[in-house]
């Protein structure tokens, strides 16, 4: 027997740009049903823009529960769904994970439409390593939580990629300095629209930079240099200077905050966390 089931298609749509979507892409906005969109009104202007007359409907985070069984509903009695974000691929840091899992679960054929991708964008032009990354979505919004994300990240050897808003942009920067210590990062702020910017340098550099403007504006992709055999080298030999030099200090609660101090520099001790060295 023939499957009637339809099928959903996990689409790809511009960043920013709204010519860097492709062919297929648009041939499947066409040719589906209807269009699961993050926002009707940011997505009815990409469709207008290539003149695309689709049925749309609103699917996001806060109305997945009572959406997705209704998307299934229509898939299962074979119409064509396809989902789209606001911005690059859904499900990358955006909602689409709780319908595509219940699709699965329904026997629904799901099939990606590949295209733009900030995380990908932003590694092709940060100039840091590319064989392994490892993408970290948005930080949490407080310091401390932040502090210890990027910790479980410290000797981790692959890059690092992470979305953030220009409200916290400076406060993040300012925890990955103090955290991960003197690494190449990239920041990149409105990748493919007309105000598209890359600033690369350590986080304490592009924290001051980006300080001295008046207003901070667009999203940010963050790329961080991983955990190399340069950085346990210079951690070894600062390992051993702070030794030598709770060696030769004062009481034992000094050499705690020589050794605080010292280990600060290279990303290798948080505030009230590091040992007290013999």
């Amino acid at each position: 027997m023939r499957d009637t089931r339809g099928i959903l298609y996990v689409v790809a749509t511009p960043i920013g740009h709204l010519e860097d979507i492709t062919l297929r892409a648009l041939a499947v906005l066409k040719a589906v049903d209807v269009v699961a969109a993050e926002d009707t009104r940011h997505t009815q202007k990409l469709l207008t823009h290539h003149g695309i007359h689709a049925q749309l409907t609103s699917y996001h985070d806060h109305n997945k529960d009572m959406k997705a069984p209704v998307l299934i509903e229509r898939l299962l009695a074979g119409k064509n769904v396809a989902l789209v974000t606001d911005a690059g691929t859904p499900l990358i840091s955006d909602p689409g994970f709780f319908l595509v899992g219940e699709a699965h679960r329904a026997g629904i054929t799901v099939t990606p439409v590949p295209g733009p991708s900030a995380p990908v964008a932003a590694l092709s032009v940060a100039g840091l390593a590319t064989d392994c990354y490892t993408f970290l979505g948005y930080l949490a919004p407080r310091s401390g939580a932040r502090r210890n994300r990027l910790e479980a990240f410290r000797e981790h050897p692959c890059t690092l990629v992470l979305f953030e808003a220009p409200h916290r942009i400076l406060k993040t920067l300012e925890d990955i300095a103090a955290v991960l210590g003197e690494r190449q990062v990239a920041v990149l702020r409105e990748m493919t629209k007309q105000h598209e910017e890359i600033v690369r340098g350590t986080a304490a550099e592009i924290a001051a930079r980006l300080g001295e403007r008046s207003k901070i504006l667009g999203e940010f992709t963050v790329v961080i240099e991983g955990w190399t055999r340069h950085h346990r080298q210079a951690a070894r030999r600062e390992e051993k200077m702070v030794r030598a030099a709770a060696r030769k200090g004062g009481p034992k609660g000094e050499k705690k905050k020589l050794a605080a101090k010292k280990l600060a520099g290279t990303g290798r001790a948080e505030k009230g966390r590091a040992e007290d060295p013999e």
